[in-house]
Order: structure tokens, then sequence, then C-alpha cells
């Protein structure tokens, strides 16, 4: 059985506590229930509390939550909150000894990793900090290996989030041996002295003619852009191609794998071969780590890399020290941005006085400023013309008209026939 939940807790064991979201409902149902029995302190008078006696328990956000009295410690008792799965040390004044609940079953699953062997037998500290600071209050998905074999043992599974397998991922961290661990290969790290290098793929593109929802997420000239497909917004035509269904899974499949890896992107090691085109990860200027390509080496005394964002379109030259290997699974997803050409309209010319773009000398600023107003935040739509040998479109704004017919206007470009 496979099914989504939520990690509610990873003990000191390596226990990890999970809460299927099929269970939410009833969960919600019955804290509310419990809130409005209890809207009282804890009980003050002396009671002689016994091990694995059933109470509710006030948590220091001051709700109350179901809990099993794990161990008698003198004034405070070890407690567990049975629909989360942590244990706390517990001052008795914040206990309620209650059989009102008891005949429901804890909303928690306690699981272990399926054929998972932990160094030297048991998780170390180190292990047990990077299973907390990865999977604590995540959504993950379960796939149920082996069943307990007492009740309220625990359920061997394997759990996989953002794309990897945890084991495969502790694994490779160098935490455990995972018997089962198939899909190790997906966590390798691109390198960039292989001789056949792997590469980002092309998202599948509307049939020419088609009139398509786009986004401009970069502007290289008024001429040249990255565009990012929109999903529709109701059902699709019949003239989209089959793959623009999945588009939106996928976007939000990339952004969870994205989430994940910037999680545990400080464990990726350095890239130390650089190549053209090769796929890496790059730290933005907002601290986050994006999918990237490497274009060319621009200086070597710090050594600074030129990269291209392939999700945006957006280019960088930043530190080496900002780039990482990235893992094989990242490429399975396809880039966002795609390079396409604008028709229908060419340079005007322009006096000698004129600002230019140094690297499209045969545009003005004014231009690409003229055109950025056009297009930036703008609900746009596009037509494709070509394919080959570039991708050229015609791109229209919101009110249906060709976005360069406002350069024309403004003198900037002329008609290109």
């Amino acid at each position: 059985k496979t099914f989504q939940a939520v990690v509610s807790y990873v003990g000191h064991d390596g226990t990890i506590y999970i809460v299927p979201k099929s269970f939410e409902g009833a969960l919600n149902k019955l804290m509310t229930e419990i809130q409005s029995k209890f809207n009282c302190l804890g009980l003050l008078e002396p009671y002689c509390w016994k091990k694995g006696e059933a109470c509710v328990v006030r948590g220091s956000d001051t709700m109350w939550y179901r809990g099993k009295v794990v161990e008698l410690c003198g004034d405070t008792l070890q407690v567990q909150y049975i629909d989360h799965g942590c244990i706390e040390k517990i001052p008795q004044c914040h206990l309620y000894p209650t059989t009102l609940y008891t005949a429901i079953p804890p909303f928690c699953i306690p699981c272990q990793l399926y054929k998972t062997v932990p160094m030297g037998n048991f998780w170390q500290q180190d292990a047990v900090n990077c299973l907390q600071e990865l999977l604590t209050n995540e959504e993950v998905e379960i796939h149920v290996k082996e069943l307990p074999d007492k009740p309220w043992g625990k359920l061997s599974i394997n759990l996989c989030f953002g794309g990897m397998s945890l084991s495969s991922f502790m694994a490779y961290q160098k935490y455990c041996v995972a018997e089962d661990a198939q899909d190790v290969s997906e966590l390798d790290l691109i390198e960039g002295d292989v001789p056949d290098l792997p590469s980002y793929m092309l998202p599948p593109l509307p049939d020419p003619g088609s009139v398509f929802p786009v986004r401009v997420s970069h502007l290289v000239s008024p001429k040249e852009v990255y565009i990012c497909l929109e999903p529709p917004e109701s059902p699709l035509p019949p003239s989209a191609p089959e793959g623009d269904a999945d588009c939106d899974s996928e976007l939000e499949s990339l952004e969870e794998a994205l989430k994940w890896c910037n999680k545990c992107v400080e464990s990726f090691p350095l890239v130390t071969h650089f190549q053209t085109e090769m796929p890496c990860l790059v730290e933005y200027q907002d601290g986050l780590w994006y999918r990237a390509k490497l274009l060319s080496v621009e200086e070597f005394d710090p050594v600074k890399i030129l990269v291209q964002f392939v999700d945006y379109g957006n280019f960088s030259v930043v530190p080496a020290s900002r780039l990482r290997r990235i893992p094989y699974h990242l490429l399975k997803y396809p880039v966002q941005a795609i390079r396409a050409l604008l028709a229908g309209f060419k340079p005007a010319l322009y006096d000698k006085d004129e600002k230019i773009i140094p690297y499209s000398p045969e545009w003005s600023v004014k231009a690409l400023w003229a055109m950025m107003e056009c297009v930036e935040g703008k609900q746009l739509s596009a037509s494709i013309l070509a394919v080959s040998p570039e991708l050229t479109i015609s791109l229209y704004g919101d009110d249906q008209n060709l976005v360069h017919m406002k350069l024309i206007e403004m003198g900037l470009a002329d008609l290109d026939e």
C-alpha cells in the first residue's frame, strides 16, 4: 500500500512517527472535542500515576493532547503524545488522568526503514539530527513493505521525499546500509569530468499555429526572450498536446524536489570540474538553490562562473563556492524556461548618442525597457511560427494585440515582414 502522510516526530532511536493524510480530518475532530471537554487546569491534587496509564496532556501551546505515561520520574512524568509520537517530561500539574478516549486507536504510526541497518546497529545522534531536520512536519510518500510482528509494533516502510528514497539518501550519507536500495543511482551526483554529460530535457511544445498562455520569465533583448508555458485554466483544446495536462503537477513535483534538495544541499559536494552546459545547483541571491547549467569560466583568481538558471532563463556570474553537484533525479523534470525569438519586427535606426545594449548593439536600452513594460507581470499568449533553426513565436498581450506594436508606435522598432 502507498499513501501520503505527515511526519509528526522522529524519535531519538530513529523511529519515524507518521500521521496518514487520510486520518487528518478525524484527528482534528478529536482534538476539537478534547479542547471542549478539558477547559481546566491539570490535576492539582496528589494522584498515584501508573506506568502505561492514559491521560490528557496540556502542551506548551496550551492545547490538550492524548497521552500515555511511559516512565515515572518523581515530580515529573515521562509522557508520550500518542497521536504524534513525541515523548516529553511533563510536570504532574499539566496532566489529567482519563479513560475517555482509550477506545480510539492512536492516529500516528511508528515506522522503521525497510531492510535498513544503521551504522553500529543503532542510529547515531548526527543521523537522528539529519532525519529530524529533513522530515519533521513534512508531507512524504509511504510505501508499506512489512507489517509489524505484534500490534503497535513498527511498520516497515520505504519513505520517499521530493522524488528521493530516504533509505538511499541516508545510505548515500553513510549513516546506514540499505539492503533494498535499488534506486541509490538516482542520488548519484553529476560530475563534470564524465564523457557523456547528461542534460536537461525541454518540455513538449504546443502545436504550431495554436495559441497558448505563456509568461515571459527573462528578456535578453526586445527580440530574444525566455518564456514559461502556463498551465491552462480550462480543459485543453483539442489541438493542445496531451503532455500539457501534466505540466501543472510536474511543476509541483519539481518545486517539491527542490525544496528537499535545499534542505540537504550542504551535503552535496562543490563543483570542481567545470564543463560547458554541465547541469548543477546554484545558490541565488535569495539564499535558495536552483537548477542551473554552467556556461563559462569568467575569472580565474578567484574562480567565477557564468551560469544560467534553466527554470527562469536569467544569467549570473557567481563564485565557485555557490555551485554544487546536482542529483540525477532532478534532471527528469523538463526545464521551465524556453528560449524564443519574437517575430514581426526589427530594430529601428537610432542616433549614435543613444545608449545601446552592450551584448546586442542593434537594440537600444530604451527599446529593452519598453518591451519589459509590455510583458512584465502580464497575461500573455503565444503562437509558434517555427521550431527550427530557432523557436520563433508571435507574442500577444492581454489585449490580444502583438506586444511589439507598442515599440513600433514609439519609434523603437520597425515592422519586419
